[in-house]
C-alpha cells in the first residue's frame, strides 16, 4: 500500500462553517475509524470527474468504521458563499459533511497544493496515503480497505459478513478499460493573476472597460483565447462590459467546460441580483448538433444556445474525440464573467 512519507498524524480540521452535518467533525473524535478527507472546490473539472468514486465508495463504507469529510476550498471568490456551495452539494449529490474552508486554513494545514487531494487516515490519526489530481482509483481503494480492516480490528469487532467493498471499478465511462486520453489545451484562466487572453491589447488596471478587436484567424493560437467588444478584466475573470462581444477558443480536445457566471460582483451573486445570460454557441463556424453540444447547451431553432444563471462549471462541447478546433461564445448579456476555460481529452 502506496504511503504518505513522512509518517504524520492528520492536522485538525480548521474552524468554520459545515454543511450536511448538524455535528461538525473533528478528527480527534474520530480515533478509531478510517477517515477520507477529499479536499476540493465546486468549479474544478478534475474535482467533479472524481465525484462519482467518492459517492460510490461512501455508499459502499456506509455501514463500515469509515467517516468522509470532504474540504472545500475555494479558487475563486463567489466560490466562499455558503449557497453557492449549498446549490453545488444539492446538484452533486453530495451527502457527507463538508467543510467551508474560506480562508485556506485546513488547505495550508495539510500543506496541500491541488485541487482535488484525498488523503486516507488510519485510526490512530496518521496520514497513510495522499493523492492529487485525478486517477490512483484502485490504489485509494486497496488502501481504504486496508484502513478499514484496521479500524474493525481496533474497534474488537468482526467485519459483518463479508470483508470491506476493495475494488468497486470504473465509475466513468473515460476511465474503462480501452479509454485513451491524449494531451489537450491546459487550463486558461482569465484575469490580471494569470489570464491566458491573448489579445495584444492586454489589460487595462483597476477594472476599467477596454474594447478589443479580434486578431485575424492565422494569428489565433491554441492555447490562448480571444476577446472581441468591451471587455473589463479583474483579479481572475473577464467581464463584458457592452451589449455584445465574444470570446473565441482555439483548442485540441474532446470537452470545453468553463466557469461562467451572470455576474463578476460576489455581491451581485449573492444576492442573485443579476438576470441570467445568454451565450450562442458556434464551433468552426457552424451551430453544436447533438454529437457535440455539451450537458449545458440547448439546440433551438437550429442555433445552439446556453444560459448562464449560477457562478459554476458549464459544459460546452463533448466532441466524440479529441481534435483541433474553434469555439466562439457570442455573450449577449451585459455583465456577463468568464473565469476559466477547461478541457478533457479522452476517448475510447
Amino acid at each position: 500500500m502506496p504511503a504518505a512519507s513522512p509518517r504524520l498524524h492528520a492536522p485538525e480540521f480548521s474552524s468554520g462553517e459545515w454543511l450536511n452535518t448538524p455535528r461538525p467533525p473533528r478528527l480527534a473524535g474520530l480515533r478509531g475509524r478510517a477517515v477520507l478527507v477529499h479536499i476540493w472546490d465546486f468549479t474544478c473539472i478534475n474535482c467533479l470527474r472524481t465525484l462519482p468514486y467518492l459517492a460510490a465508495w461512501h455508499r459502499a463504507y456506509r455501514d463500515w468504521p469509515v467517516t468522509f469529510a470532504g474540504v472545500h476550498t475555494p479558487e475563486f471568490e463567489f466560490a466562499k458563499d455558503r449557497r453557492q456551495v449549498e446549490a453545488a452539494l444539492h446538484r452533486l449529490n453530495i451527502e457527507y459533511p463538508v467543510l467551508l474552508d474560506n480562508r485556506y486554513q485546513t488547505w495550508d494545514a495539510f500543506a496541500n497544493r491541488y485541487w482535488p487531494t484525498i488523503y486516507l487516515v488510519d485510526a490512530d490519526g496518521y496520514i497513510r496515503y495522499q493523492h492529487s489530481g485525478e486517477g490512483a482509483y484502485a490504489e485509494i481503494e486497496d488502501c481504504l480497505a486496508e484502513l478499514t480492516v484496521e479500524a474493525v480490528q481496533r474497534m474488537g469487532q468482526a467485519p459483518v459478513g463479508a470483508p470491506p467493498p476493495g475494488r468497486l471499478g470504473a465509475q466513468r465511462e473515460e476511465d474503462q478499460p480501452g479509454a485513451v486520453c491524449t494531451p489537450g489545451t491546459p487550463e486558461l484562466h482569465a484575469g490580471y493573476r494569470e489570464g491566458a487572453l491573448g489579445n495584444s491589447e492586454g489589460y487595462l488596471p483597476r477594472s476599467l472597460p477596454l474594447i478589443y478587436q479580434l486578431p485575424p484567424g492565422h494569428l489565433r493560437q491554441d492555447g490562448y483565447f480571444y476577446a472581441e467588444g468591451a471587455w473589463r478584466a479583474g483579479n481572475d475573470f473577464l467581464a463584458l462590459a457592452g451589449e455584445h462581444g465574444s470570446l473565441v477558443l482555439p483548442y485540441h480536445a474532446s470537452s470545453v467546460n468553463a466557469v461562467l457566471a451572470p455576474s463578476a460582483d460576489p455581491v451581485d451573486l449573492m444576492l442573485d441580483l443579476k438576470p441570467p445570460a445568454r451565450l450562442r454557441i458556434t464551433q468552426d463556424g457552424a451551430p453544436l448538433d447533438t454529437l457535440s453540444a455539451g450537458a449545458d447547451v440547448r439546440l433551438e431553432a437550429g442555433e445552439s444556445l446556453m444560459m448562464i444563471d449560477a457562478p459554476r462549471l458549464y459544459e460546452i462541447v463533448r466532441n466524440p474525440d479529441a481534435r483541433t478546433h474553434e469555439l466562439r461564445l457570442e455573450v449577449l448579456t451585459r455583465g456577463a464573467a468568464l473565469f476559466a476555460f477547461s478541457f478533457t481529452a479522452c476517448g475510447t
